[in-house]
């Protein structure tokens, strides 16, 4: 009988074994910290019981923590055009960072500014222009999925105007209408990219040189309309720590900061770019 039970405890353990494995990727050698780390965040603000998407909500608590750490262990943040730019020169430092925002949450405001200048840190925000009264959740589909993120607050343009004052924060294009970009043909894909960029620089009088992929969808076609437009990074949804930052600068991949992940996995993103074995 107790040879059974320990027989038991050992399949048991080695089942949670695997499973933490697979899970964390703790076995992964750590990726050189002359990589810079290029994180993806949507909103900022606590889950919703049983609500789609709270994956792309990270708690206010979770994303001071994040910071705090990040600033604690010695990681230097930039903007993701600053980070574009001093790879360009060669003058990357080990432990460079830059914190992305998509879609323009009135939670960035609120919620993540604060706690981004508390750290002395600094973010990107990748803002859809017509972004008010819109819900773009299901628009990578032929039809919409439902309310989505329409009933998500939005930010202000003063919101906006006062984050960029602050010197920390900057704001690039997600489109006008966060279409997949796709399934449009050649005149609508330079509108949604060019005229974007047009009316961030005219609305808020900066030069609006990052832009983010609605969905992450893009092909080559893509690619050259951004870098037409006069962007100099474009950020996708591929998973993992960038090492051609230089090489395909309108190809960025980032580490996905999802809010049904525990602290451990954030740190393994951090040291890996992924949180396990898949993602």
């Amino acid at each position: 009988m107790l040879t059974e039970v320990y027989w038991v405890i050992f399949v048991l353990a080695a089942i949670g074994s695997v499973y933490f494995s697979v899970r964390y990727g703790w076995w992964r050698p750590t990726v050189s910290y002359e990589s810079p780390r290029v994180l993806m965040y949507h909103m900022i603000r606590d889950g919703i019981p049983d609500a789609k998407f709270n994956g792309l909500r990270v708690s206010p608590e979770m994303f001071d923590r994040q910071l705090k750490y990040l600033n604690e262990k010695g990681w230097t943040f930039h903007t993701i055009t600053e980070l574009h730019e001093l790879a360009e020169k060669g003058l990357l430092a080990e432990k460079s960072v830059a914190i992305t925002f998509d879609d323009g949450y009135e939670d960035n405001f609120i919620n993540a500014f604060p706690i981004i200048k508390k750290y002395n840190a600094k973010a990107t925000i990748y803002l859809v222009v017509d972004r008010h009264d819109r819900d773009w959740s299901g628009k990578r589909k032929e039809k919409n999925q439902g309310a989505g993120l329409l009933l998500e607050p939005k930010l202000s343009d003063d919101q906006v105007k006062e984050m960029l004052a602050s010197g920390v924060i900057e704001i690039g294009s997600h489109t006008l209408t966060h279409d997949n970009l796709m399934s449009l043909d050649g005149q609508n894909k330079r509108k949604e990219i060019h005229d974007s960029r047009s009316k961030i620089r005219s609305d808020f009088d900066i030069d609006c040189k990052a832009f983010c992929y609605p969905f992450g969808l893009y092909g080559m076609e893509e690619v050259e309309l951004v870098k037409k437009a006069g962007y100099t990074t474009a950020t996708t949804v591929n998973t993992g720590i960038d090492h051609r930052l230089t090489e395909h600068p309108c190809e960025i991949s980032r580490i996905t900061i999802s809010g049904k992940d525990g602290f451990y996995a954030f740190y393994q993103k951090m040291r890996t770019g992924k949180r396990g074995l898949f993602k």
